[in-house]
């Protein structure tokens, strides 16, 4: 046994063991350093992804009979990463974060203690860290943090899926037993994340029992289509059970007035004498920046310019009422630049929880245990990882001044980006607001944007421009070791001059996610852009002039 026993961490703390550790650690941290190239979005070379890549790896796998070394071992794991993306400052895809270090460190402590966040006995770190990152971020949006409740979960479709779980055992206790009533109806914007329709799917409520509501030309929900279909629902016998306010789209960053879905359910609520609505905000994109809740804009201790303080001051505006939800999400593996999965379920009233509870007789190896006081029995997973400890350590290191830089930084790039695009491309218009995600569409001729919104293009020639996007993106897609560009299929539903069918908008994405994307790399972002849409445009001409 002593062989298998230096496969692991010592249990009297002795130098040797420790020693040989680091050395794996720091080992790892070398090797991967020599892979990085500022100019290049990959560690070392991509592989040559074939279509027989995976079939291959399929065939070869096995288990060696004797283990490697532990050298080997390493060498194996650096194999992996060959090729792999490394956010830097060419990475303008996509919310996937460059973990910051402290995350890190917080993750390797939670490893080291491995402790199942389930309950304090077995995970005494990782509770306490919960409970903490739960009051902090509790005080930030204004819930009452001596009622307030919450748990680390995977990702922003958890806690979507937790939040319609609660709401749908808050109006049918008995639901856990009996199943789920057929007349609850869910309401969201039709450009919401697909976490609501995989929710209802798997909750039992069915997809066609999800309304989606219209969106104003800011990418928020409209209120009058919510007001007029939570009504059709009601007069044919249905019950609105949940309304999913987007604090932040995924593709142009379109937040919704949660105030104002927060009045249209007490109106109904109270007309109609129905049970309280849930309201849950999907703040998974943008929840971070509730971090300017409190801040002074007239004293600006920041000194932030003032194109990025009008934003910020908006924003502050629309989630000072983010505490009206039922429930919000952090996604700290977003903006918050911390490992995946690291996500903070946040729930108003504690007292929601008892209706999902499980009885202590179903837990008999924990529950009913005279010792211990934080038994998360309530949520879906039994084993549960620390995740809490990673936050945990980026707000200390980070603290409320450090986020707001990191945050106004995005929207400082992203001002700089709109601008100079503009200026150097013509046949390009910006579509959406200013945020940290700038959506950009290109055209064959000069910008039709401003008509496609007023529905005066006719559906050929939107198909056309769609078209044309997506063989642009496939041609910058090719260079996306170079730099990395989103892209989106629906970034929005028009509807076109000779139809009255809505169809989705293609569109470009810019989406700055890394500390190292600063406005000293926009010309570089959009000089890559100018360069390959001037190829192309030559292409193009040649096959259809």
């Amino acid at each position: 046994m002593k062989d298998i026993q230096q496969l692991f961490p010592s249990v009297d703390g002795n130098a040797l063991q420790r020693e040989e550790l680091v050395s794996y650690i720091n080992t790892i941290l070398s090797k991967v350093d020599e892979l990085k190239d500022p100019s290049k979005l990959t560690l070392g070379e991509m592989p040559d992804y074939t279509e027989d890549f995976y079939n291959r790896i399929i065939k070869q796998a096995q288990i060696p009979q004797n283990g490697l070394s532990m050298e080997k071992t390493v060498e194996k794991l650096l194999d992996l990463v060959k090729g792999h993306r490394y956010v830097n400052q060419n990475y303008v895809a996509n919310a996937a974060p460059l973990p910051n270090i402290a995350s890190i460190i917080g993750n390797l402590v939670m490893v080291l203690v491995n402790g199942n966040n389930l309950w304090d006995v077995e995970g005494p770190a990782a509770a306490t860290a919960e409970i903490e990152i739960t009051s902090m971020l509790s005080k930030i949006i204004g819930y009452d943090s001596s009622i307030s409740t919450g748990y680390t979960t995977w990702g922003g479709q958890g806690a979507v899926f937790n939040s319609l779980r609660l709401a749908i055992a808050r109006h049918a206790p008995e639901s856990n037993k009996t199943g789920v009533p057929k007349n609850l109806y869910c309401f969201c914007s039709e450009l919401s994340h697909y976490s609501l329709y995989k929710s209802v799917e798997a909750t039992g409520i069915g997809i066609d029992n999800m309304i989606r509501v219209g969106i104003n030309d800011d990418h928020s929900m409209n209120l009058d289509d919510l007001k007029e279909k939570m009504e059709d629902v009601i007069a044919s016998g249905g019950v609105p059970l949940y309304v999913l306010a987007t604090m932040g789209t995924t593709d142009t960053f379109g937040i919704d007035d949660l105030a104002g879905i927060k009045r249209i359910t007490e109106v109904l609520e109270q007309k109609h004498q129905l049970d309280p609505i849930y309201i849950h905000a999907d703040s998974a994109m943008g929840g971070m920046y509730t971090f300017f809740n409190d801040y002074d804009f007239t004293e600006n201790p920041l000194k932030l310019e003032e194109q990025v303080c009008t934003v910020l001051q908006d924003y502050q505006e629309k989630f000072q009422s983010i505490n009206l939800a039922d429930s919000m999400v952090f996604d700290f593996h977003k903006l918050g630049q911390t490992p995946y999965i690291t996500s903070l379920f946040l729930i108003k009233d504690k007292e929601y929880l008892r209706y999902v509870d499980l009885d202590a007789s179903e837990t008999p190896y924990v529950g009913n245990r005279g010792y211990g006081s934080y038994h998360t029995s309530y949520t879906l997973e039994c084993s549960r990882m620390g995740s809490a400890m990673a936050i945990y350590a980026s707000l200390l290191a980070f603290g409320m001044e450090g986020y707001q830089e990191l945050l106004a930084n995005y929207i400082r790039v992203n001002i700089a980006f709109r601008e100079k695009l503009q200026k150097q491309i013509p046949n390009v218009s910006v579509t959406n607001e200013i945020s940290p995600i700038t959506t950009f569409r290109f055209y064959p001729e000069a910008s039709k944007w401003n008509e496609e919104l007023r529905e005066s293009v006719s559906l050929e020639e939107v198909v056309e421009i769609n078209q044309f996007n997506d063989e642009f993106a496939e041609i910058i897609g090719v260079e996306r070791d170079t730099i990395f560009f989103g892209n989106t299929k629906k970034q929005r539903l028009l509807k076109t001059a000779n139809s009255s069918q809505r169809i989705p908008i293609y569109a470009h994405k810019f989406f700055t996610i890394s500390p190292y994307s600063t406005i000293e790399e926009v010309d570089r972002y959009v000089g890559f852009l100018k360069q390959h849409m001037d190829l192309f445009m030559k292409t193009y001409e040649q096959t259809f002039v």
